[in-house]
């Protein structure tokens, strides 16, 4: 967009309303605040399950515990578990009885006392009863029984009504979601775990600033000395609010805290010019250009700036101007009531 001269005198401008004001360097080249929630990401949040069906007898934790890998969370008592030791008991001793008559179906092959049919027959019996012993110790496994555990059920047949769910991995405890006494059914939630490093700052961006945010800008949140950065720009624009999700990694050394509202700041990708922070009201937009009137000798000119960032009290925008001239930041409709009639 070319300059554009407004020629008037400093009293025919106060006469109009005109107010001027010197940029502001914005700091190093960075948006505005904006607000950002922090989040927990995803992928490191999960739930822990009933593997069985049975009642809570005891919690070993509560909401905001730090557990390691391992940590026992909650105590089950299960008529389904003792049905499931019970069965694989019943299938290694079949395994047992299966491998016995192979091992004589086999000599007597070979004493020529047999067909071979019958040979292959408890072949295939041995092999089923080991699909059902693999088959049964995975269920148990997957009720939470160490393989240690399973080898001394095995060895000792000591059936037990009770089992401890424990943590997959380290993490912090968010919610609690049963209580002393509760039925559960299999696979009804448990607690819900978290790892809280690294964390997400969501930020809701002005749809008409998101051109100077990209994915790998530097993200600092303001109180908080480790800077995260910008892992993703939504393609979608929220329709109510005219915004534009951008979401932050954070890393998290225990300040920070999910649920929490903080200020953030986000670098400019390779801005090119100086970055200058105005009131809001002395942005000038004709369709998708940005422009600002800069005070001269005798009047006011246009001058094309770039949108950087904006919010409801001020925008941010990089172009040839410098904190030692004045910028009208009121009075802007007679300014461009004037340059109407001048055809522009």
């Amino acid at each position: 967009m070319a300059q554009v001269e407004v020629k008037l005198s400093d009293t025919q401008a106060r006469n109009i309303g005109v107010r001027v004001a010197h940029p502001v360097s914005s700091r190093t080249d960075q948006t505005l605040p904006y607000p950002a929630q922090i989040v927990i990401p995803t992928p490191q949040l999960w739930v822990v399950s009933a593997p069985v069906a049975g009642m809570v007898t005891n919690l070993q934790v509560a909401r905001g515990d730090r557990i390691s890998a391992g940590e026992q969370l909650v105590t089950l008592q299960s008529p389904s578990f003792v049905s499931q030791q019970r069965d694989y008991l019943h299938a290694v001793a079949q395994e047992v009885l299966a491998t016995q008559q192979l091992k004589r179906n086999a000599d007597l092959f070979e004493g020529k006392a047999v067909p071979q049919r019958v040979l292959e027959a408890s072949q295939t019996e041995a092999r089923q009863a080991s699909i059902v012993v693999a088959e049964r110790r995975q269920m148990l496994r997957l009720s939470g029984l160490s393989d240690e555990a399973i080898s001394r059920l095995t060895n000792e047949a000591a059936i037990s009504a009770t089992l401890t769910v424990s943590a997959p991995q380290a993490a912090s405890v968010v919610d609690i979601a049963v209580s002393p006494g509760q039925r559960l059914e299999q696979s009804a939630p448990l607690v819900k775990l978290a790892r809280l490093s690294p964390l997400w700052a969501e930020i809701a961006i002005p749809a008409s600033s998101i051109r100077a945010i990209r994915t790998g800008a530097k993200v600092e949140i303001e109180g908080y000395a480790a800077p995260g950065k910008v892992v993703l720009v939504s393609e979608t624009t929220d329709a109510a609010t005219q915004t534009i999700l951008v979401r932050a990694e954070i890393p998290n050394n225990g300040e920070l805290h999910p649920g929490q509202t903080a200020a953030v700041r986000i670098s400019f990708v390779s801005a090119g010019d100086s970055a200058w922070e105005i009131p809001y009201g002395g942005l000038v937009r004709r369709g998708e250009q940005t422009s600002v009137f800069v005070a001269i000798d005798g009047g006011f000119r246009l001058v094309p700036v770039t949108l950087l960032a904006e919010d409801q009290d001020h925008v941010v925008v990089s172009g040839p101007i410098t904190d030692k001239e004045e910028v009208a930041i009121g009075g802007i409709s007679a300014l461009r009531g004037i340059l109407s009639g001048l055809g522009q």
